[in-house]
């Protein structure tokens, strides 16, 4: 008998620890089944009542296909090539000029239209609206290309323009001279139909985008800066429309890019007294150079999914997934720490749960027999949006943790400004209703790119910078992005031209209409 009055209250005890769980389980279980089931943060937009709703319809006939098409074409063909920071192709430029001035003879004509050029060969526009008081967004694009070969395995040599089964094979047709030609075929087309926006706006085009846009975007904030000039919003290139892209998902997604991630080159190096390889040390500038490479690949970042702005991509697609992810996508509070895990097994997902570490140069040795005395690697980072350079910095100085390797940062800048995708946001709000009027099947939701933009150079003029053109992504093209077949279909480069013409005119309206949210707080 003495040992069953313990016996029992132990029991007794796990019993009220059981049920404890069971019952918070539980309580969890039904606030997340709430949640997943409620959960619809694309229902208020389609709904609104919209100030402006009289726009003009964009009718394009056989004539007018043919030559917004050729002119496409021979944008592609101009090899606006930049190879670096310092070289660039300036003949290719210049033609490059002309044939704006030739395809789009209103736009340059126009009295509501003010043309200049930046830089000698990027182009800025400012477009006259009738409402002062209305502040003015900016469109941004980059009429630059990165280099291309025939040789690398081209279906169609890079800067012919060639036509396969409906598409337009050529560097530049995604990035980025597709929302470069779109933009003004639109602002044409609107002109010529007698129309004058309500609120202004400007067009920019760099010329050096590919090369990080310090002559072109950089010349272009110092004048809007001169000018006293503040933006509502800065749409440039950047996510797009993909369609079987995510596993699982219900149909294609329209993302909009709210963010950039952050960027460092760090460059690594080693010196010691050289030496013959016959009499080797224990320890040379190779080997401690490659040692500490191997900590940095080994030793990731620390993993950050949801605590920026993917959490906000994730919670927008939930309803197109169908369960058990559905149940996980809707419930981030619950499950991101299991997602980060999943979502890092594979590199391209693994880019959104962490600041990655890539080792892209090695240098060391000019001789078979020596034994170099310097070694250096240059190790490029993509900072994810909680973190800073310096944060990423002292965590590279601590994981390779050896005084003999010297650190430099070569260049590097924070991550961009999250901007705003409530149903507040003007711009993104524009976007939206833009992307649902023309395809209504898709779902909307903000994103993070994991490149950068020039649209990064803009971020004193305005809080609002997105990143989005209507190019239509499949297995396989994201690929095509900077590699060998870039594309486009004939039918997409006309969605470009329709998107930007609509949009223009959506812009027109004072604000926007009051907010129908669905998003849950928890």
């Amino acid at each position: 008998m003495t040992d069953t009055g313990p016996k029992f209250k132990i029991l007794k005890f796990l019993k009220i620890i059981i049920l404890s769980v069971f019952i918070t389980a539980l309580v969890l279980f039904t606030i997340a089944s709430i949640r997943t089931f409620t959960l619809d943060v694309n229902a208020g937009l389609q709904l609104a009542h919209w100030e402006k709703t009289n726009n003009i319809a964009l009718v394009i006939d056989h004539h007018q296909r043919e030559e917004f098409l050729s002119n496409f074409k021979e944008a592609i063909r101009i090899p606006t090539v930049s190879f670096s920071e310092t070289e660039s192709n300036t003949t290719a430029l210049r033609e490059f000029d002309k044939l704006l001035r030739r395809a789009f003879p209103t736009v340059f004509s126009s009295s509501l239209v003010r043309h200049e050029l930046v830089a000698n060969y990027s182009h800025l526009f400012r477009v006259q609206g009738s409402d002062p008081n209305l502040e003015p967004y900016l469109l941004l694009a980059h009429i630059d290309v990165v280099p291309a070969s025939e040789s690398d395995g081209w279906e169609a040599p890079p800067f012919s323009a060639k036509e396969i089964d409906g598409f337009i094979y050529g560097r530049g047709t995604i990035d980025d001279k597709s929302p470069v030609m779109g933009i003004l075929q639109a602002l044409e087309y609107l002109l010529i139909r007698g129309y004058a926006p309500r609120r202004g706006f400007y067009i920019g085009l760099g010329h050096d985008e590919e090369v990080s846009g310090y002559k072109g975007a950089v010349n272009m904030v110092r004048l809007l800066k001169q000018r006293n000039v503040h933006l509502h919003f800065v749409l440039d290139e950047g996510l797009a429309v993909l369609d079987g892209i995510i596993g699982g998902l219900d149909g294609p997604v329209a993302l909009i890019g709210v963010s950039e991630k952050g960027a460092a080159t760090i460059k690594l190096s080693v010196s010691m007294a050289p030496g013959h390889s016959s009499m080797p040390p224990r320890e040379t500038s190779i080997g401690i150079l490659a040692a500490a490479v191997k900590k940095l690949e080994e030793n990731p970042m620390p993993r950050l999914f949801g605590l920026g702005p993917e959490r906000g991509t994730f919670e927008h697609l939930a309803h197109r997934f169908k369960l058990p992810m559905k149940f996980i996508m809707s419930n981030f509070w619950l499950f991101s720490p299991l997602l980060g895990r999943v979502l890092e097994r594979k590199p391209d997902t693994n880019a959104f749960v962490r600041t990655t570490t890539a080792v892209t140069i090695f240098n060391a040795g000019v001789k078979v027999n020596v034994i170099p005395s310097y070694a250096e690697a240059f190790v490029n980072l993509r900072i994810h949006s909680s973190q800073t350079l310096q944060e990423v910095l002292d965590l590279v100085q601590s994981t390779v943790g050896d005084e003999r390797v010297k650190m430099e940062l070569v260049d590097g800048f924070d991550p961009l400004p999250v901007s705003s995708s409530d149903e507040k946001s003007f711009g993104f709000q524009i976007i939206k209703k833009t992307v649902l009027d023309m395809f209504q099947t898709l779902t909307v939701a903000p994103g993070i790119c994991v490149g950068n933009t020039d649209s990064r150079h803009f971020k004193d003029l305005t809080n609002n910078i997105y990143r989005f053109a209507p190019i239509w992504f499949k297995p396989g093209d994201p690929q095509r992005f900077h590699g060998i077949n870039e594309r486009i279909s004939k039918k997409n480069y006309e969605e470009f031209i329709v998107f930007y013409f609509n949009l223009i005119q959506n812009c027109d309206i004072q604000k926007l209409p009051e907010p129908h949210s669905s998003v849950h707080e928890l």
